[in-house]
């Protein structure tokens, strides 16, 4: 098996040939798993700060839209420049958390409005799944092989055009059931989105795994914390999107 296709990972963030492109470091620090378990935990925690800093505006009675698109926007942004500047991660990874914890306070903060204990209840969802996946994955009883990398990989993708199509078509006032119906099938499509982004979770778990292995250099750290946020955020989200499904059927 050749080290591209060993590396390869569903995340977007996570490309095949991250590592591969990075030379081993000789005489310096490099990244470890601990290290970046200990990134990833202070990025998520800046995204909390900002996501309730603009929870409570809204609570407060003014939701701050401005700073909540502003945070899709710069979070899109700043996603972009650490995916082609690994060697910012340390900088940029932050900043990214600080922008996408003020457009998920927000999108939090309206969904909660409309069904009542949905985000606590998605917020759990989402740790609950990280944390069991991590225990299955240390423990052996879920294995990155290779069919099982290409066939999240393959799903990923085709997910990824569902949504651009429906971007797409958006504009011209076409919608897709299957994204935003909360019938059956809908509710099926999102079931089966929450699945594969839960899986994403392995893939990184390995590909981090594949890294410290190869000696990367310690910034990367900071690039695998990003890497993982990146999938939780897309996990809670779709959480939050099949909640609101199920709920808005009663």
């Amino acid at each position: 098996m050749s080290a591209h296709l060993a590396l390869r990972s569903g995340n977007p963030a996570l490309s095949a040939n991250t590592f591969t492109e990075i030379p081993r470091v000789v005489g310096q620090e490099v990244m470890t798993i601990g290290g970046t378990v200990n990134k990833t935990a202070m990025a998520l925690a800046i995204l909390f700060i900002t996501a309730t800093y603009v929870w409570g505006q809204g609570t407060a009675g003014t939701l701050p839209m401005g700073l909540v698109w502003g945070g899709f926007i710069g979070g899109f942004i700043v996603a972009m420049v650490t995916v082609f500047k690994h060697a910012w991660a340390p900088y940029t990874t932050p900043l990214y958390a600080a922008f996408e914890g003020a457009a998920l306070g927000g999108i939090s903060f309206l969904f909660e409005q409309q069904y009542p204990g949905i985000v606590s209840q998605a917020i759990f969802l989402t740790f609950g799944t990280l944390g069991a996946l991590l225990v299955a994955y240390r423990s052996g009883i879920i294995k990155a092989t290779e069919n099982f990398k290409l066939g999240v990989a393959a799903a990923t993708g085709g997910i990824f055009l569902v949504y651009l199509l429906s971007f797409i078509v958006g504009f011209f006032g076409v919608e897709v059931p299957l994204i935003h119906s909360s019938g059956t099938f809908g509710i099926l499509f999102s079931l089966f989105v929450v699945v594969i982004a839960a899986l994403n979770l392995v893939l990184d778990f390995d590909f981090i795994e594949e890294g410290a292995e190869r000696g990367a250099p310690k910034y990367m750290e900071w690039y695998g914390a990003f890497g993982l946020l990146v999938t939780l955020i897309w996990l809670y989200l779709e959480i939050l999107r099949l909640l609101a499904k199920l709920q808005s059927r009663r």
